[in-house]
């Protein structure tokens, strides 16, 4: 019969507990931070409406599956443009003037849907503002945010606030799934017309980017760039005026008194072209950093290819189709996995603290792809329901040690770039899958998708796992990187002394001979 645990061992079980959950490093967090895990949650709760019923707003129009699928393309396909330039300035312009602007986008582009049926003014529309097909991060919020959260906090303490900044959001996302499902089923049911139902979404949309904007307008000054403004300050400071006026020299006594003029005195740069103002504009990225960047944009492209083929949005129209699931019960599903999901993120960091971020990001990621390439295997709803819970617990499981990972192995100063070129790869890499199922979807092998998608985040799992064997251990907290290293050391000497037996037990064999 096992004993009862005592007063101390309980309080000490609910401390390691409360640490191993990154409870602390959450509340403990600088007012900034908490302000952006705000944002995130209200912008990630925008997403989770529209995403549930951009598929069935669009074919309420009267607009084909293929149709469907080229708009979506085109929305990844221009927000590539426009974070690859918002990100790279942001630091230049300012962070928070940046996530103004990009909340500014979020409300214009859902004024437009909620009163505008053009299929073009839509696409150019969700091109130059912010429409999230996937139901993930559009624009360049996320890389703008996690920069200045690594900025803003100790490096131990950037995978548990990362794995609360993916927590929150796919919480947030999963009750937008919920709320949206019920408001437009409960619409409905009151004689709206479906049209008219999403309508009033896309209005709760553009409330929600001007919500964001007053928060937004909140930030501190440390969310800005330190090394951008040491560099500001130092070409506009009292060090960049010359020490003497007009030739002068100053004597001992500090009198002027009248001196020939230096003839020597170097003469002034020549004013910087346009074409050189706007490439200052752009970071520096050490080639070292630039190394493992390609590797990583190579992967993280392929991965993204393989989430374009089946986006949420194109997932909740299958359901819909297939399973005949009304908007209620596609938002309950929906919920839930996003719901699960989350508890995947919260144990993310536990996890790449034992293991390391790689191997996290891999045996997390591996047998969710397994599972999306079962979802269509069976004729009955319920395995499809079970295999959809199940790749949505895993599969967003590497999503904080990513970033972890991405902030460990990049400089402070390249981070902003670094993350907004990650991220721009992986929606140009992810545009053209929509498209893909879209043509397949109207020749009735929507079902491929699946198959294709799971088999492509497959290979990118057991790459990444042998492409980066160096820095399994990046992310492991240092007390589990000491005791593996003294085991190795432990093992080193019983290795080198079971050689030495066995060595002088060849020399008496020989000798005996």
């Amino acid at each position: 019969m096992s004993t009862p645990l005592s007063s101390h061992e309980r309080k000490t079980s609910l401390a390691r507990i409360h640490h191993e959950l990154g409870i602390p490093a959450l509340l403990y967090s600088p007012r900034d931070v908490k302000l952006l895990l705000i944002t995130r949650s209200i912008r990630l709760f925008a997403y989770g409406q529209t995403t549930l019923i951009l598929a069935l707003f669009l074919k309420a129009h009267g607009i084909t599956l293929k149709g469907i699928g080229l708009f979506m393309s085109l929305t990844l396909f221009g927000d590539v443009v426009v974070s690859l330039l918002l990100t790279l300035v942001a630091d230049k312009i300012g962070r928070r003037r940046m996530l103004a602007f990009d909340a500014l986008l979020i409300a214009a582009s859902g004024t437009v849907f909620a009163f505008v049926g053009s299929y073009w003014i839509l696409v150019v529309t969700a091109v130059v503002g912010v429409i999230s097909p996937s139901g993930n991060e559009i624009g360049p919020f996320r890389a703008i945010e996690e920069s200045t959260i690594a900025s803003l906090v100790h490096a131990d303490e950037r995978a548990d606030l990362f794995a609360w900044y993916v927590l929150l959001g796919t919480l947030s996302r999963a009750l937008g799934n919920l709320v949206c499902g019920w408001t437009v089923t409960a619409l409905q049911n009151s004689g709206w017309d479906p049209l008219d139902s999403y309508r009033i979404i896309f209005l709760s949309y553009s409330a929600l980017g001007i919500t964001n904007i007053l928060i937004t307008s909140l930030l501190s000054t440390r969310c800005e760039d330190r090394d951008q403004n040491s560099k500001s300050h130092a070409e506009t400071g009292p060090e960049s005026q010359p020490f003497l006026d007009n030739g002068s020299i100053v004597d001992g006594d500090g009198d002027g008194v009248d001196s020939q003029r230096i003839s020597d005195t170097p003469p002034t740069p020549p004013k910087p072209t346009l074409l050189q103002k706007l490439t200052s504009l752009f970071p520096h990225i050490t080639p070292q950093s630039r190394g493992i960047l390609v590797k990583l944009c190579l992967l993280f492209g392929v991965d993204s290819f393989a989430s374009g083929l089946m986006p949420a949005s194109l997932i909740t129209l299958y359901f819909h189709d297939t399973f005949n699931f009304p908007p209620g019960a596609l938002g309950t599903l929906f919920f839930t996995t996003n719901l699960v999901s989350s508890a995947g993120n919260l144990i993310a960091s536990a996890v790449a603290r034992r293991i390391g971020l790689i191997k996290t990001m891999v045996f997390t990621h591996l047998p969710s792809a397994i599972c999306l390439c079962l979802i269509p295997a069976f004729p009955s709803v319920y395995p499809a329901v079970f295999f959809l819970i199940i790749r949505s617990l895993l599969g967003s499981m590497d999503q904080a040690p990513r970033s972890a990972f991405l902030s460990a192995v990049m400089k402070p100063s390249e981070r902003t770039a670094v993350m907004g070129i990650v991220t721009v790869t992986k929606t140009l890499s992810q545009s053209a899958g929509p498209f893909v199922t879209g043509i397949m979807g109207g020749t009735g092998l929507f079902w491929v998708s699946f198959v294709i998608s799971g088999g492509l985040k497959a290979g990118y799992d057991l790459s990444l796992l042998v492409m980066f064997t160096a820095l399994h251990n990046v992310g492991r907290s240092e007390e589990r990187s000491r005791e593996a290293e003294q085991e190795s050391q432990n093992s080193s000497p019983r290795r080198s002394q079971d050689d030495d037996e066995g060595e002088d037990e060849d020399d008496n064999r020989i000798l005996q001979n």
